[in-house]
């Protein structure tokens, strides 16, 4: 069954920049390296490290939604839409989890004063992002759980995806601000507690989804 025209633009576009703050947030080898050159470089050096990862997000992003709607007609079914949020809702679970329990800085490269080319930092960024191509399993919970894919809709998926890149730049923005503010007391152990925080609300957010989908309180439109 097609999605009705009326679609609630401004509900898909939080949904979207949801999905690319999700997406980017949490403490992988891109986020030490954008904390780390923010700290050695100067605060611009990290943000453009976030804005290659973006670019490499992106492009993931839109091969799922390409995937995905391949099997729109399966997607559509309202059954199977459910069955979809449930796994959804514990993928995003196990992610939280994950995410949570992962020691960011075990294995992290340390970034040199030597700055270089913003351009360069952007380049290198969007290599180690794109190097992970699991991200595809992130964006395949979070489409499922927020039926982000609209068959026959593509300005409203051209809005969703660029609403995604949007969520993913505010991330990397304010992160950066935050650790430029308090670049004298960030640490190791501050890129922890930040992976630790982002992985408790992530747990959190997929078990009250996960919560509302099985006894129908809500549906996500």
């Amino acid at each position: 069954m097609p999605f009705p025209i009326h679609i609630n633009i401004l509900d898909f576009i939080f949904k979207g920049m949801l999905i690319g703050v999700i997406a980017s947030a949490p403490m992988g080898p891109v986020g030490v390296l954008c904390v780390q050159r923010t700290l050695n470089k100067g605060r611009w050096y990290g943000f453009v490290t976030g804005i290659g990862a973006v670019v490499s997000d992106i492009l993931y992003a839109v091969v799922t939604v390409y995937g995905m709607s391949l099997v729109m007609d399966f997607i559509s079914d309202q059954q199977n839409k459910f069955y979809l949020q449930i796994v959804g809702s514990m993928l995003l679970l196990a992610f939280g989890v994950y995410t949570y329990r992962t020691d960011p800085t075990k294995n992290m490269h340390r970034s040199g004063h030597n700055k270089g080319t913003l351009v360069h930092n952007g380049i290198t960024a969007f290599l180690v992002a794109f190097s992970n191509p699991l991200i595809i399993f992130l964006f395949l919970a979070c489409y499922a759980q927020f039926a982000f894919v609209l068959p026959d809709h593509p300005f409203e998926m051209a809005v969703g995806l660029m609403s995604i890149v949007a969520g993913a730049l505010l991330w990397w923005f304010g992160l950066t601000w935050f650790v430029d503010k308090i670049r004298g007391k960030f640490d190791e152990n501050g890129i922890r507690l930040i992976n630790q925080v982002i992985g408790f609300i992530v747990m959190v957010c997929s078990v009250v989804m996960l919560f509302g989908t099985v006894t129908n309180l809500y549906r996500f439109f």
